[in-house]
């Protein structure tokens, strides 16, 4: 995994991070994982839907620093997070279907709108 991150030029805390963002994401859309359910059940999640689960991920783990800790690992885009999973997807850690592509995690949603949008939100709580 080390190689795949310094070849994809974020540190590997960023692929933990998306790996667990990930889970984090795929758990709120589809629920928890039920190891009775149905094996061939899809638990699949777009490049979109994707996006907004890291961005909420990060708010939950770092609070008004997840901007910044984001920064440290080079990740300034939801670009950025479509290239760490497809640079898993190429490694063979994460497996993507016929349909999945980078380009759905483009122009998702301006960092910094949606980052200034939690701490607008996080002020008046």
């Amino acid at each position: 995994m080390q190689k795949v991150a310094a070849e994809a030029g974020h540190p590997l805390e960023a692929f933990g991070f998306v790996q667990q963002g990930l889970e984090f994401t795929v758990n709120r859309i589809h629920g928890e994982d039920d190891t009775d359910a149905e094996p061939t059940a899809s638990r699949h999640v777009s490049g979109e839907q994707l996006c907004h689960g890291l961005r909420d991920f990060a708010v939950q783990q770092y609070g008004l620093l997840a901007r910044t800790v984001l920064s440290r690992w080079n990740i300034e885009s939801c670009e950025d997070f479509g290239n760490i999973v497809f640079a898993m997807v190429n490694a063979q850690i994460l497996a993507k279907t016929e349909d999945d592509s980078v380009a759905e995690f483009c122009d998702v949603f301006d960092f910094d709108d949606a980052f200034q949008e939690t701490l607008t939100l996080s002020e008046t709580s």
